[in-house]
């Protein structure tokens, strides 16, 4: 007998400065968290004072952004769109050349692994709508007092860009910052990560070859399969200290 609810998602579009930018499947929550979040992903700004005003319109399914910087609308909208792999759609003007183009991450903060795993049981605890109904992604942030703070949505890269629109909108510094989620860790994931300056992401599940490649040269530590007692570190920054072995002995 099924007992889950049933998760919900909207198409939702996303007008910029009177341009429609794309149509997305999102959950409607948090959705000015989102608008942020996307936007500062994508390049569209750069801080919170390039936006004047969010009209949030979810009863028709609609986003009005008004930017207040000098951002070219036609020369940005000419570049190439990819669309993103995983459910609920997504639309990134980011090709993996641009995001090698980054500025790479540098954060001297280490983790033990067994904090990392301690931290995700706690995201999945506070996760409402996955509890609910076992269909939803979510991202986390941790904070440097261990503090966590969760978004979620029907796609793990709309779940992502909630989670960065919280720390845009509250002013955060990404250093001392964790970013955790329940989705794969694809390049696309991985260039917001980068964009906003995580220094260590963590996934319950796997990251791809081009994620790791873009890590590599992005300086940003990927741990995957953050699951009970076991988990992966994927990459060698120094930042992420295996712990385990002397823990669970």
């Amino acid at each position: 007998m099924h007992n889950k609810g049933i998760p919900d998602e909207y198409p939702i579009t996303l007008v910029l400065n009177g341009f429609e930018v794309a149509v997305f499947q999102l959950t409607k929550l948090d959705l000015e968290d989102w608008a942020y979040g996307y936007l500062y992903s994508e390049g569209f700004i750069q801080t919170t004072e390039d936006i004047g005003s969010v009209l949030i319109r979810d009863d028709i399914g609609r986003i009005d952004v008004v930017l207040t910087n000098k951002f070219n609308i036609d020369q940005w909208f000419g570049k190439k769109k990819h669309y993103t792999a995983g459910c609920g759609r997504g639309v990134t003007f980011f090709s993996m050349t641009d995001v090698k183009n980054f500025t790479p991450v540098h954060s001297t903060t280490n983790y033990a692994l067994s904090y990392l795993l301690k931290k995700q049981s706690e995201f999945a605890q506070n996760s409402p709508l996955y509890l609910k109904t076992g269909g939803m992604h979510g991202a986390c942030i941790v904070d440097e007092y261990g503090l966590i703070t969760v978004r979620e949505d029907i796609g793990r890269h709309n779940a992502v860009d909630k989670i960065i629109g919280y720390a845009l909108r509250n002013h955060l510094n990404p250093n001392g910052l964790i970013l955790l989620t329940t989705g794969r860790v694809s390049y696309e994931m991985l260039s917001k990560a980068a964009k906003f300056g995580f220094a260590v992401i963590g996934s319950r599940t796997a990251a791809t070859r081009q994620a790791l490649q873009l890590a590599h040269f992005l300086n940003i530590e990927v741990v995957g399969y953050l699951r009970g007692k076991k988990a992966v570190v994927y990459t060698s920054t120094d930042r992420v200290q295996d712990d385990l072995k002397e823990k669970f002995a």
